[in-house]
């Protein structure tokens, strides 16, 4: 029997490539996509790698039918393209309104569809969510169209004997800050506000994800797990 195959989208960097890594280390064939000029470098070269911009329907299809073409059937689909465009109301434009549903919401919804044929039977699709609440309005509607659309696609797909479900980082210490020009004594400010006391690392949203893709998560879907160090448990009753 054939190794199990994942594809990540969003996996060049961050906690995209920190779930191929760990995922290849445990033996699956694993294929990512990213839209970056250096997609992929420094991967263990028998990661598969296709640039695909997660807007683009053309590209999708590519990345799609390059999995096909190299693993045939996926056993985890991990959704995990997306962007964030913090900031109040009145700073959003519409340019970057549309790359956050484009990118969060469209790209997501159909990766999965052209995807689906190659989905098994006791597979797994996995999105990541994360916290929108706090950072902007527009990025908290992107964010917050998607976990209804996990439970939603729970319930339809569950005949399939494919489990649905979604990881909501917290403060997770990735590449994506610098791009945002937060500083590591920032991040590391911030950390300690956490009630474990430090950032989260992309290893740790990767070993969740790895988890909700295992046989010990077979009886879990349409649920989000949060991997945030407690953060928000307070606000919780």
């Amino acid at each position: 029997m054939p190794a199990p195959a994942a594809l990540i989208t969003g996996g060049t960097s961050g906690i995209g490539r920190a779930t191929a890594e760990l995922l290849h280390s445990r033996g699956h064939r694993v294929m990512v996509t990213g839209s970056g000029g250096h997609a992929g470098a420094e991967l263990p070269g028998d990661i598969v790698t296709v640039r695909a911009d997660a807007r683009s329907l053309p590209d999708i299809d590519r990345a799609v039918d390059e999995a096909r073409s190299r693993f045939g059937t996926l056993d985890l689909l991990f959704l995990n393209a997306g962007v964030s465009r913090p900031g109040p109301v009145e700073s959003i434009d519409e340019a970057a309104f549309d790359d956050l549903f484009d990118i969060n919401v469209k790209g997501n919804f159909f990766t999965l569809q052209k995807a689906l044929p190659l989905l098994r039977e006791g597979s797994c699709v996995v999105f990541t969510v994360g916290a929108g609440e706090g950072i902007g309005a527009a990025v908290t509607a992107a964010k917050g169209a998607l976990l209804p659309l996990v439970r939603s696609l729970a319930l339809e797909l569950a005949p399939r004997r494919i489990r649905v479900n979604a990881v909501s980082p917290g403060l997770i210490d990735t590449p994506a800050y610098g791009k945002l020009g937060v500083s590591r004594e920032m991040i590391e400010s911030w950390g300690a506000d956490v009630p474990l006391g430090r950032a989260g690392a992309a290893a740790d949203v990767a070993e969740a994800v790895a988890f909700l893709a295992s046989d010990a998560a077979g009886y879990i879907t349409g649920e989000n797990l949060a991997v945030s160090g407690g953060l928000g448990v307070h606000a919780r009753p």
